[in-house]
């Protein structure tokens, strides 16, 4: 098994594409089976991150949490730079209130969720992260009116319900974590939890594979078969972390942290929250029924930058780059 774990862990990137390869198949081969699939994303991601959790002690989340320089970058990032890069690129869609509303809705939000698992691929604070979703998920349910008022108009404040974000951090955070931590008390003492912990551990890369497959499976006939009216959000997600990216680098970097949290700040900027806002872009009203696709057509794009990142943000981001870390 340990020859299995090593393997796959040792040619991940790669099988991350052939599973979201895999499931452009499935997804554009047999779009019945879109509904099923989507109903599996929650579970299924829950289920990936248990797995993320188990691999961070919870008795370090509270020293996380204290790390004031890295709360502070990751808060002023996605929540005072972003907002003014998404106003910029939202005006290219600012004519179509559809466009308009999906694009702000996914890429105002930070990401909570799989963030923590491409963060972990990447050589990143997993655990400051992990101590910070409740924050960040705080925030966005309490700015994201604010900021819709403000790009899109205060018609579209009325539309919104704040319940699938509580359900989103209860399902895809609270449980999973609640349940990692009571499997890492009880592996302390019974050998069983051990061994479900151990399996756990060992399983991340199958279980981000079949996550990104079920995902990509869900949505890419629905995409697909609406292309021609979502070309033109394809360059600003596409944009969106080429701008990000080196923003999040620059923001970590002034704040004088260490490597593997300026990796986990530019993964925080750059992944956003789809996952999570699908529920509210699907309770919109008939005159916004291209929404929900642009929430999806970003996750999309956002599965292959999050691959591609795992890859090319250890070898940018690697050894002291502040004076105060260079000094002997």
């Amino acid at each position: 098994m340990q020859r299995a774990i090593e393997w796959w862990e040792g040619r991940q990137v790669w099988l991350y594409l052939a599973a979201i390869a895999a499931g452009a198949i499935v997804g554009l081969s047999a779009p019945t089976l879109a509904h099923p699939l989507e109903v599996a994303i929650t579970p299924v991601l829950g289920v990936l991150l248990y797995a993320t959790f188990l691999a961070v002690p919870i008795t370090h989340l509270g020293r996380a949490f204290r790390d004031g320089r890295f709360l502070v970058a990751i808060l002023a990032l996605n929540f005072v730079l972003i907002p003014l890069v998404v106003f910029a690129l939202s005006r290219f869609v600012a004519g179509d209130p559809a466009l308009l509303v999906g694009v702000l809705l996914v890429l105002l939000t930070p990401c909570v969720d799989y963030v923590i698992v491409f963060t972990g691929l990447a050589g990143g604070a997993r655990d400051r992260l992990i101590a910070t979703t409740p924050v960040l998920m705080l925030a966005q349910i309490l700015l994201l009116p604010v900021y819709l008022w403000l790009m899109a108009g205060p018609d579209v404040i009325a539309t919104f319900d704040a319940a699938p974000f509580v359900e989103a951090f209860v399902w895809l955070i609270a449980v999973p974590l609640a349940a990692a931590a009571a499997t890492q008390a009880l592996a302390r003492r019974i050998r069983p939890a051990r061994t479900l912990r151990s399996g756990f551990l060992g399983a991340m890369v199958p279980l981000m594979m079949l996550t990104l497959a079920i995902v990509v499976a869900s949505q890419i006939a629905a995409v697909s078969g609406q292309l021609a009216a979502l070309v033109t959000v394809l360059p600003l997600f596409a944009a969106f972390p080429l701008l990000v990216g080196p923003l999040g680098a620059l923001v970590a970097r002034t704040a004088r942290l260490g490597v593997p949290e300026r990796r986990a700040v530019v993964f925080s900027g750059v992944t956003r929250n789809s996952l999570v806002v699908l529920p509210l872009a699907l309770a919109l009203p008939a005159g916004f029924t291209l929404t929900p696709l642009v929430v999806v057509t970003q996750t999309l794009v956002e599965l292959v930058v999050m691959v591609l990142m795992v890859a090319l943000v250890p070898r940018a981001i690697t050894g002291p780059r502040t004076r105060e870390e260079a000094a002997p």
